[in-house]
């Protein structure tokens, strides 16, 4: 059975630092398409980052180059988000997915389509 969990969210003030976590099982996790999404009340879900976990290319939203990094861990099957500077603007419900075609993982990294798997959701709330 697929799961993808996610931990890590919580409040915190502009400026500040989070890593959020994505536990996931019943894949073989190093050939996966790794994504974070976000979405914020009354606007569309975001693509935030994503990776190959077999090796190679990295993407981030104009958004968040340069203050958050995506990284997995595949030998605990985990994938990370470590958030830093982080701002007002980017609270929201994070969420991780995971998709099985490399193609579409490289041609649309931001695509929803791209992703078959999704986590429950984890929190993000950033104050001024």
């Amino acid at each position: 059975q697929v799961q993808l969990v996610e931990s890590g969210g919580g409040s915190v003030q502009a400026g500040g630092s989070l890593r959020l976590s994505c536990v996931v099982s019943g894949f073989i996790y190093r050939r996966l398409c790794m994504g974070w999404f976000r979405q914020a009340p009354g606007k569309e879900r975001e693509g935030v980052a994503s990776i190959y976990t077999g090796g190679g290319s990295t993407y981030y939203a104009d958004s968040v180059k340069g203050r958050f990094t995506i990284s997995p861990d595949n030998a605990k099957n985990t994938l990370y988000l470590q958030m830093n500077s982080l701002k007002p603007e980017d609270t929201a419900m994070y969420y991780c997915a995971a998709g099985v075609d490399m193609l579409s993982c490289l041609r649309a990294p931001r695509a929803s389509t791209t992703y078959n798997y999704w986590g429950q959701g984890t929190q993000v709330t950033v104050s001024s």
